[in-house]
């Protein structure tokens, strides 16, 4: 069984798209959580992910020969073509090449928002996030095209996910949903019904609960702390 390296799901917003995209569909993995202790070269973490990955992150997926797929795009492209009947990307040609356009600009972008609005599951932040609105443009502009981008999907392909069935851009952009509902950003009704359908499946609401049950405060989080339940 392929072994799935990952962070502190409260935290690791990477880690979570190839974990909830396996459950979700049903591929068997065993977890292998790395705590994070920070991200200094000698920490406990990236001693023990470096020696699945010279980058020293995670996610990392390990097959039972050892050998080790790394980065979130790469593990979600190994995952379809060792699971084709899966329909990881959906069936559609130009929707399959729409749904990689889009992860890959979530791969690249939203730096401003993933920047101001860290992941933090178990947390209720809406004045940080208030604020980060208020006073970074940027974050609007990131938050105004997500709106944009899930509006157009879900119109598009009909719900409930972005097109249509789950798929790799469901998990790929859980981690933004749980950034929204951690920072309250404001979002249309129709991208919040698909927020709340999003977290209701299995795969990430086993994900959220797990956070939630880790109660692992991590020191370099501390100025949020004063927001957490």
């Amino acid at each position: 069984m392929p072994k799935l390296y990952i962070g502190n799901k409260n935290y690791s917003s990477w880690s979570m798209r190839p974990w909830v995209l396996m459950k979700q569909v049903g591929i068997p993995f065993e977890e292998v959580m790395v705590r994070f202790d920070s991200f200094d070269a000698g920490s406990a973490f990236k001693q023990a992910v470096a020696a699945q990955n010279p980058v020293g992150k995670v996610p990392v997926l390990v097959e039972d020969d050892g050998f080790a797929v790394w980065d979130t795009l790469a593990i979600a492209e190994t995952l379809a073509e060792q699971f084709p009947e899966k329909q990881l990307w959906g069936t559609d040609p130009r929707a399959r090449a729409r749904a990689r356009s889009v992860c890959a600009e979530m791969h690249s972008g939203f730096g401003a928002l993933r920047s101001a609005c860290p992941m933090n599951i178990e947390a209720s932040l809406p004045a940080v996030g208030a604020l980060a609105l208020r006073d970074q443009p940027a974050v609007r502009t990131d938050l105004a095209r997500l709106v944009a981008m899930w509006s157009e999907l879900l119109t598009q392909h009909g719900g409930p996910m972005l097109f249509g069935p789950f798929s790799i851009a469901d998990a790929y952009f859980a981690p933004v949903v749980m950034r929204i509902r951690t920072y309250a950003l404001p979002v249309p009704a129709p991208v919040a019904a698909y927020i709340e359908r999003l977290c209701a499946l299995p795969g990430v609401k086993a994900w959220i609960d797990d956070a939630v049950a880790e109660k692992d405060f991590l020191d370099f989080e501390e100025p949020y702390r004063l927001g957490r339940n």
